[in-house]
C-alpha cells in the first residue's frame, strides 16, 4: 500500500511539473515583454467594450425597448421588429440601394486598383513611381467630411469646377448632389478616387512576389509589355484577386455609412438611403431602438453567412487555403 501511494505521489509530481514550468515560463515571458502586452491591452479593451458587450444588448431586437425600463425590464415581443422591417415600405428600397452601391464599388474600384498596382509595378522611373503612389494613397487618409468639402467645390451647381466647364461648353449646370440620376455616380466615382490607391497596396505586394526570371524569359522570347501582363502578371496575382473579391462580397451589406451620410440629402433619399443610414435615423433620431437593433442584427447575420460562403469559395479556388 505504501509503494502504491509513493508511486501515485511521484506520478502526480511528474504530471504537475510541466504545468508549473509552463506557468512560470508564461509569467517570465509576460514580465519580459510587458510593453508589448500593454499595447495588446488597448485593442483588447476596445473589442470587449465595443464588440462583445454589445452582444448582450442585441436582445433589444426582440423587445419593445423602453429606456426607462432598461434592457431586462422591456417587454419581450419576439420577431415583431424583424417583421415590421421586412414588411415595411422601405425594405426593398434600402436593400436595393445597399446592394447596388456595394456591387458598384466592387465593379469600379477593384479593376482600377489592379490597373493602378500594375502601372506602379511596371513603372521604371523611381521618382515618378513614388509621386504616383503618394498621390494615390493620400485620399484614403482624408475623412469624408473633408472629401465632402472637396466634392462640393468641384460639383457645386453655381461655382463648381465641373459645372463651370459644362457652362463653358454651352451646357446646363447640374446639381450632382441633389439629382437622383447623378448622385449614384458621384458616390461610386468618389469612393473609387478615395480608396483605389489604398486597395492597390495588397496587389503591389502580390506583384513583388512574382519571380523576375519569368519576365526575363518572356522578354527573351519577344513578349511585349501587354503580353507579359496578360500571361504572367495577371495569372500570378489571380489568387489574391479572387480572395479580395470574395472578401468584398462577404461584406456586401456594408455600403459605406460615412460616405452616404455626408453626401446624401432628402431629395435623393430614394436612391441614396441604405440600411446603415436608415438604422441611424430610426434608432438615434426617432428613438426606435428595438427596430434599429433588429435591422442591424439582420444585417450582421446575413453578412456572417456571406463571409462563411466566401471562406468556402476561397478554400476551393485556392487549393485548400482559406481566409480563417
Amino acid at each position: 500500500m505504501t509503494i502504491d501511494k509513493t508511486k501515485a505521489k511521484n506520478t502526480s509530481t511528474v504530471v504537475n511539473a510541466p504545468l508549473t514550468n509552463n506557468k512560470g515560463r508564461l509569467g517570465r515571458e509576460i514580465k519580459r515583454h510587458t510593453s508589448v502586452y500593454l499595447l495588446l491591452l488597448i485593442p483588447l479593451v476596445y473589442y470587449i467594450v465595443f464588440k462583445y458587450v454589445p452582444i448582450w444588448n442585441a436582445q433589444i431586437a426582440f423587445k419593445d425597448f423602453q429606456a426607462r425600463k432598461g434592457v431586462l425590464g422591456s417587454a419581450w415581443i419576439g420577431l415583431e421588429n424583424f417583421s415590421d422591417f421586412i414588411h415595411s415600405f422601405y425594405f426593398w428600397e434600402l436593400l436595393r440601394n445597399t446592394v447596388f452601391y456595394s456591387i458598384g464599388k466592387i465593379v469600379i474600384s477593384l479593376p482600377l486598383s489592379i490597373v493602378l498596382a500594375i502601372a506602379i509595378y511596371e513603372c521604371t522611373r523611381p521618382v515618378l513611381r513614388k509621386i504616383v503612389q503618394t498621390l494615390a494613397y493620400l485620399p484614403h487618409f482624408l475623412s469624408w467630411v473633408i472629401m465632402y468639402g472637396i466634392l462640393l467645390s468641384l460639383l457645386a451647381p453655381a461655382d463648381g469646377v465641373l459645372n463651370d466647364l459644362i457652362k463653358l461648353c454651352g451646357g446646363t449646370p447640374i446639381d450632382f448632389l441633389s439629382s437622383v440620376n447623378a448622385f449614384p455616380w458621384v458616390v461610386l466615382v468618389s469612393d473609387a478616387w478615395k480608396e483605389m490607391g489604398w486597395s492597390a497596396i495588397i496587389f503591389i505586394a502580390a506583384l513583388m512576389g512574382i519571380d523576375v526570371s519569368l519576365f526575363e524569359a518572356a522578354m527573351v522570347e519577344g513578349a511585349n509589355s501587354w503580353q507579359r501582363i496578360k500571361y504572367i502578371t495577371l495569372p500570378a496575382i489571380r489568387p489574391v484577386i479572387v480572395t479580395v473579391l470574395l472578401l468584398k462580397i462577404g461584406t456586401i451589406l456594408d455600403a459605406g455609412f460615412d460616405q452616404i451620410y455626408m453626401l446624401y440629402s432628402q431629395p435623393v433619399y430614394s436612391v441614396a438611403d441604405i440600411i446603415d443610414t436608415w438604422v441611424y435615423r430610426q434608432g438615434l433620431l426617432q428613438f426606435e431602438f428595438g427596430l434599429a437593433t433588429a435591422v442591424g442584427l439582420f444585417k450582421g447575420v446575413f453578412g456572417m453567412i456571406l463571409m462563411l460562403i466566401s471562406n468556402k469559395l476561397v478554400s476551393k479556388m485556392n487549393e485548400g487555403s482559406s481566409i480563417f
